[in-house]
């Protein structure tokens, strides 16, 4: 049964850093892409960013491109998602979550981790 686990979120100042990591298990991730999406309270679950598993390409929303950087340590299943520069627009609780290649939707998500960025 896969398993995404979610940790590294907290609270953080304006202009500061977090980074995230998803743990991965229960299946080989070979062809799968990896993302992670957060939700803020009130708003719609958003694209952050994805990694595919076995090419590493990347793709990033456009409010994310320059502060965000997703990687994937192969050795450990794991995903991480270095966040820079963080704005208070930023708060929201952050997802992982993982697809097959070839399909369109996520089918596998983690709990999530709150962020907090204070102003």
């Amino acid at each position: 049964q896969v398993q995404l686990v979610e940790s590294g979120g907290g609270l953080v100042q304006a202009g500061g850093s977090l980074r995230l990591s998803c743990a991965a298990s229960g299946r080989t991730f070979n062809n799968y892409v990896m993302g992670w999406f957060r939700q803020a309270p009130g708003k719609e679950r958003q694209f952050v960013a994805s990694v595919d598993w076995s090419s590493q390409a990347t793709a990033y929303a456009e409010y994310a491109k320059g502060r965000f950087t997703i990687s994937r340590e192969n050795a450990e299943n794991m995903v991480s998602l270095e966040m820079n520069s963080l704005k208070p627009e930023d708060t929201a609780v952050y997802y992982c979550a993982a697809r097959n290649r070839l399909a369109v939707t996520y089918n596998y998500w983690g709990q999530g981790t709150q962020v907090t960025v204070s102003s």
